[in-house]
């Protein structure tokens, strides 16, 4: 009997259904415990904690469960999660990488300051560079990567006018990792450490002058509330590693870390394309344009990017930020960088 083009379609889909059923089936029961990025801003709200509460479960037809807590409810800032998980008291766990800057000049190297202005190249050097991760992290602390994704551009908030790089001089910037802190030193002003919390009031009191986060995260933490103008200049993205103890790993079930591996492949490209649309959507908000989806419209003044800043970011990081990495980087790494990182953006690291 011959199908109509729509009988064919619905018994293609009823076959798809039927093998995602079969599939879900043949999975042993699993409970998981996750530890997440900042529970406070649209990373963890739309993807990362209905990933694993709501995805994993129906995907899997009930038979895998996971709780997710994000790492800064329980206290934590973020730069203790891979020790936590080498010593596997987290079995799942994100965090930026540029908090563990500390332990390895490795984490800096996807997200040197100026390295990748827009999202295409940021997500092909993370792409590269995700094997030397993962062998790094099974060597020296028994994680296995999973997935590396990024928050919105990091841009530069200030609280007081600006008109471009050169009016970082003097000014004390929270930079949240080294790269940045030596990118703003190169321009004149000074580096700040600060974990994200600390912020708002920092911007408030003076304590500092300018401080660079994600568009739409800076948005989330209401940074508009304490700055004044935004720079439209992407200088980093922030990366967020996601990995697994590898003993934990190893004791799952085959087919339930084939499942897990093709899902969290779909959640990694889902947020990259999150990140393209919310950059873009958070400075929509923060200069309060009708445009504004997800976040609060605010009246900040949105400082335009022009070439002769565009040529001083390139300038600073070719002859200060990746030489001074580079310096920093022991072993194989800057051969490694050189030949995934590097081989893309045309760039050879030597150390200073």
């Amino acid at each position: 009997m011959k199908m109509t083009m729509k009988e064919l379609c619905l018994f293609g889909a009823a076959l798809a259904v039927f093998a995602g059923t079969a599939l879900a089936q043949d999975l042993p029961k699993t409970s998981l415990k996750v530890v997440g990025a900042w529970g406070n801003l649209s990373q963890y709200k739309n993807f990362e904690q209905p990933f694993w509460t709501k995805t994993v479960h129906e995907k899997s037809g009930g038979a895998i469960t996971a709780e997710i807590t994000p790492f800064n409810e329980m206290g934590l800032k973020g730069a203790e999660i891979f020790r936590l998980m080498r010593l596997g008291v987290i079995d799942f766990g994100s965090t930026v990488l540029g908090y563990v800057s500390t332990d390895d000049a490795r984490n800096e190297a996807i997200d040197l300051a100026g390295l990748a202005p827009d999202i295409g190249t940021a997500r092909r050097i993370s792409d590269a560079y995700k094997p030397v991760y993962d062998k790094f992290y099974r060597e020296r602390f028994g994680i296995q990567v999973l997935g590396i994704w990024p928050y919105p551009a990091q841009v530069i908030f200030c609280n007081g006018e600006i008109r471009g790089l050169s009016d970082l001089k003097g000014k004390k910037v929270r930079t949240g990792n080294r790269t940045l802190a030596e990118f703003v030193e190169a321009l004149g002003g000074t580096g700040v450490t600060l974990s994200f919390s600390e912020v708002v009031p920092a911007l408030q009191n003076k304590v500092v002058d300018c401080a660079i986060t994600g568009s739409l995260s800076g948005n989330a933490a209401r940074w508009y509330e304490v700055a004044t103008h935004i720079y439209a200049l992407p200088v980093g993205w922030s990366q967020v590693m996601h990995a697994v103890n590898l003993k934990t790993w190893d004791k799952l079930n085959p087919k339930v870390r084939d499942f897990l591996k093709a899902e969290i492949a779909k959640l990694e490209d889902d947020i990259w394309k999150a990140a393209d649309a919310e950059t873009q959507d958070g400075f929509d908000c923060n200069v309060g344009k009708a445009s504004c989806k997800s976040g609060t419209k605010a009246k900040m003044t949105m400082v335009p990017v022009n070439d002769a800043d565009r040529a001083l970011l390139k300038k600073v990081l070719n002859e200060t930020v990746v030489p001074k990495w580079a310096a920093r980087c022991s072993g194989d790494c800057v051969p490694a960088w050189n030949a995934s990182v590097g081989k893309i953006l045309g760039i050879t690291a030597k150390a200073k």
